[in-house]
């Protein structure tokens, strides 16, 4: 009886250390809107001091829509990491993912895409948030 009481406790301690690697509610929520020419894109993420996760949608204008989740790391003012979106078409994608946060506002990074490990990411030197397609603004919600 000593024996399994003691497996139960044991389990029971590994099941909660393994759950608190990461703290959710060490996380800051805040919802982006960007617009460019007739498209938009929304942002809508939580925030840490070392990563980032949420939904990302962008709406182009008469043609549908690209939806799904972005996750990563932040590193200094820079957000990096990916989006695994479902395409207009309706097929799953993977694609890099850069946002520099300036003056209150993130900018959406660009460069050439390769592949590492078999994940997208922008090739070293390439990544530029000169001429970003979007800048999004905080949204305050009420």
């Amino acid at each position: 009886m000593f024996q399994k009481l003691l497996i139960v406790c044991l389990l029971f301690v590994f099941l909660i250390s393994c759950n608190s690697k990461e703290k959710k509610d060490k996380y800051n929520r805040a919802f982006y809107r960007a617009v460019s020419g007739s498209d938009t894109a929304t942002l809508d993420i939580s925030i840490s001091d070392k990563r980032f996760y949420g939904r990302y949608e962008i709406s182009y204008y008469k043609t549908g829509k690209d939806s799904g989740d972005v996750r990563g790391d932040i590193k200094g003012n820079t957000l990096t990491g990916d989006f695994h979106y479902i395409s207009n078409g309706g097929s799953w994608k993977r694609v890099p993912l850069a946002l520099l946060k300036k003056e209150n506002k993130l900018l959406l990074g660009n460069g050439v895409i390769g592949t590492f490990m078999n994940l997208p990411c922008f090739i070293q030197g390439t990544l530029s948030f000169n001429d970003p397609k979007f800048i999004f603004e905080e949204v305050k919600k009420e």
